[in-house]
C-alpha cells in the first residue's frame, strides 16, 4: 500500500455545526507540559507505520500479529499507525462516496480493534504511537472531501472542523488515560498542508493539546512539522511537544515512479543513483541531506526540543544499491542526532515484507519473505 492511494476516497458528508466562542483565547492548555516528555528516548523509537490500521472493516478487523513478532525479535520498538476516523464514526457509502458522515456517532465496536494492538504492543514491547491521519477537516490527500475543512478562511467554517478534530482527540485522551507513555503516545495529525500557515496550525494544536490535557495531563505529544512535515513548527515549543519530519528528500529517489507524486514535485525523473545530481545541477548526498533535512530544525532542537522520523523510506522501483546507500546516509545523520524513526510500512510499497524490488530475492522469514540487507541495514542503527 502507497502512502496516497489507500487515501483516495470520496465523501459527501453532513454534519451538526458546533460554534466555538473564541477558538484564540480558548487554546491555551491547562498545563503546558507533559512531564513524561522528558523521559521520553526518541533516538530510541525505531520501527515502522502500520497501515494495516487503514482497512474500512474495523468491526471485523484482526490484528496481524505476525508484524509485532517480526518487530519485536529485530529490534524494532515503535509502531506509527496512521488513522482514518472514518472507520470508527457513523458513515453511509455508496461505491467510493461517502453520502453521509456523523462525526460525533462513535462505533465503539469498531475502536475495539484499536484497543487490541494497543494491547499487542504491550505483549511485545513495542510503542504505539495513534496519529489521525485523516482527522475530521483535512487529510494531506483528499482535504476537499472533507465537510468543513480546518485550513478553510472562513472561522465559522474551519471552527466546525476543529471542533469535531478536538472532540477525537479528547475522546481518545480518555480513552487511553490510564495506559503509561512507554506504551502509547498520540501524534495530532499528519502533514500539515503546504499552503497552510504556522498561525493557523498554531491554533490547531494548541486547541487539541488543551483537549488531550485536560483529560490526560501527562501524555506524550507528537506534532507533525510544518509543509508536510519537512519544517519545524517554532511557535509551539512551549507545548513541550515531540516534533516529527521526514525522511523522503529527494523525492525523485525516495518515490521514483510514484504514480501518485506530482511531477513538478520531482527533483528528477532520470533513473535514480546515490548521490544523484538533480536538474537543477545540485549534487544530493549525505552533506545536502544535511543542509536540507537536519539544519533547519536546530532553531528547535537548541531549545530542547525532542524530533522524530514519523515516516521515510524508499518506494520498490527505485535500484536496491542505491536504496540502501540513500538509507544509510539518512540513518547515519539521524543516529548522529539523535533522532528516531518509523519506516512507511512493514510491507507495501516502501516496506522491507513482502516488498518485491527489482533484482532483490527476498528471504522466507516465519512463512513471508523479507529484504534481508534492507533489515540488516536499519538493525545497524
Amino acid at each position: 500500500m502507497d502512502r496516497r492511494s489507500f487515501l483516495k476516497t470520496s465523501a459527501i458528508a453532513t454534519t451538526a455545526m458546533v460554534t466555538m466562542a473564541d477558538v484564540t483565547t480558548s487554546c491555551s492548555p491547562k498545563k503546558q507540559t507533559a512531564e513524561d516528555t522528558d523521559t521520553i528516548d526518541v533516538s530510541q523509537w525505531r520501527g515502522f507505520n502500520n497501515t494495516n490500521t487503514f482497512p474500512r472493516d474495523w468491526e471485523t478487523a484482526s490484528v496481524d500479529e505476525w508484524n509485532f513478532e517480526f518487530m519485536a525479535e529485530n529490534g524494532f520498538n515503535f509502531m506509527r499507525l496512521p488513522l482514518n476516523y472514518w472507520n470508527w464514526v457513523e458513515v453511509e457509502r455508496e461505491g467510493r462516496a461517502i453520502k453521509h458522515i456523523d462525526w460525533y456517532k462513535l462505533n465503539d465496536k469498531a475502536l475495539d480493534y484499536l484497543d487490541r494492538i494497543v494491547a499487542t504492543g504491550k505483549q511485545y514491547g513495542i510503542h504505539i504511537n495513534i496519529c489521525m491521519h485523516r482527522i475530521p477537516g483535512y487529510c494531506v490527500n483528499g482535504a476537499d472531501l472533507e465537510p468543513y475543512q480546518l485550513y478553510d478562511e472562513d472561522p465559522a467554517k474551519y471552527n466546525v472542523a476543529l471542533d469535531a478534530a478536538a472532540f477525537h482527540w479528547r475522546m481518545f485522551a480518555g480513552r487511553y488515560k490510564g495506559i503509561p507513555n512507554k506504551e502509547v503516545s498520540f501524534d495530532l495529525f499528519n502533514e500539515p498542508p503546504f499552503f497552510g500557515t504556522e498561525e493557523r496550525y498554531d491554533l490547531i494544536a494548541r486547541r487539541l493539546v488543551k483537549e488531550i490535557r485536560d483529560v490526560s495531563p501527562n501524555r506524550v505529544i507528537v506534532a507533525d512539522g510544518l509543509q508536510i512535515g519537512q519544517l519545524p513548527v517554532q511557535s509551539i515549543v512551549d507545548l513541550n511537544l515531540i516534533q516529527s519530519t521526514r525522511g523522503y528528500q529527494p523525492k525523485m529517489v525516495s518515490h521514483y515512479k510514484a504514480t501518485y507524486v506530482p511531477a513538478n514535485e520531482f527533483e528528477s525523473l532520470a533513473e535514480p543513483t546515490w548521490p544523484m545530481h538533480d536538474d537543477a545541477g545540485n549534487l544530493w548526498d549525505r552533506a545536502l541531506l544535511r543542509q536540507k533535512s537536519i539544519e533547519p530544525w536546530k532553531v528547535i532542537t537548541d531549545k530542547g526540543v525532542k524530533v522524530h522520523v514519523g515516516e521515510w523510506g524508499v518506494m520498490n522501483q527505485t535500484p536496491q544499491d542505491v536504496a540502501l546507500a540513500f538509507m544509510e546516509d539518512y540513518l547515519a545523520l539521524w543516529k548522529e542526532v539523535g533522532w528516531g524513526w518509523a519506516i512507511w510500512g512493514i510491507n507495501g510499497s516502501f516496506g522491507i515484507v513482502d516488498n518485491p524490488r527489482p533484482g532483490v530475492e527476498l528471504e522466507d522469514y516465519k512463512g513471508r519473505k523479507v529484504n534481508r540487507a534492507m533489515l540488516e541495514l536499519l538493525k545497524r542503527y
